[in-house]
């Protein structure tokens, strides 16, 4: 019987999967403009790193600054990604008018969000990899040094973090309909200024500094760069798998508890309708 419900409960998960990513490839057309988007976002974020010491004066290991900003506009590509997907999974169902019967559905919520976070982590992986390959034509960079086991390790533990988070923002275009999609884009930007990017948070006021030690994405950034740049071992990562590891385990249960509270608000005040 356990084994049944177990078949059952991932063949409603794996119908979520399908459903995502059908909808994703119903605007494929759109989905090429996002992705020559960030990739030209990367390049010319690559681009100011290589062009820095022909205006600075200063002496500076171009190879090292540009590596450091790629990493960063990658990282933010995917994780970002991560975000707008789950917000999207809400505001695509207004679209196509279905909003009332999945939230109706005797399905559960978990069921619905662990369907949507894997089409969302499957997306991010191959348009990130998209990325990837276009910005090995252009720049020369080379990963000699680089500890790519446990620069994946960190990335998969980052993406857990970030589900959460997404989990919580795409309750937003539920609760405001109109204005919710630029809420959600607030949050993102909010995270882009603290986590560092593109530059060391020591840059940032202390109190902001602060705030940054609870954002996922500082790990993960600085995980990455430590790994890829200086070849940091899995013994010296645990200082950034360890609080990953800690917000993941914090944000997932929180994002999931925040859903349903947004999920029964939403209900209870008639807001599950198909425009604003």
């Amino acid at each position: 019987m356990d084994k049944k419900n177990s078949e059952w409960k991932m063949s409603k998960i794996y119908a979520f999967v399908e459903r995502q990513i059908n909808m994703t490839l119903r605007h494929w057309h759109w989905e090429l403009v996002w992705i020559l988007y960030q990739i030209a976002m990367a390049l010319a974020i690559g681009f100011i790193g290589a062009g820095t010491a022909s205006f600075s004066g200063a002496d500076i290991n171009v190879e090292e600054l540009t590596l450091f900003l790629l990493i960063g506009s990658l990282l933010w590509g995917f994780l970002n990604l991560l975000l707008k997907e789950m917000s999207y999974s809400i505001i695509w169902e207004r679209w196509e008018g279905t909003i009332e019967y999945t939230f109706m559905a005797p399905v559960s919520r978990l069921t619905h969000l662990i369907g949507t976070s894997i089409a969302a982590l499957i997306y991010g992986v191959i348009r990130t990899t998209l990325v990837l390959i276009a910005i090995a034509f252009f720049f020369n960079i080379s990963l000699d040094n680089a500890n790519l086991t446990g620069a994946v390790i960190i990335l998969a533990i980052a993406a857990v973090s970030f589900i959460g988070i997404g989990m919580m923002v795409s309750i937003l275009p539920l609760l405001t309909p109109e204005r919710g999609e630029i809420m959600g884009t607030i949050v993102q930007a909010f995270l882009l200024m603290i986590s560092g990017i593109y530059y060391p948070i020591s840059v940032l006021p202390n109190w902001l500094q602060k705030i940054a030690l609870f954002s996922p994405a500082y790990y993960a950034l600085e995980g990455m760069r430590k790994s890829l740049i200086n070849g940091f071992s899995l013994d010296e990562l645990w200082q950034f798998i360890f609080p990953l590891m800690l917000l993941g385990i914090v944000l997932i249960p929180l994002g999931w508890y925040v859903f349903n509270i947004g999920e029964r608000y939403s209900k209870r005040k008639g807001r599950l309708k198909r425009s604003g």
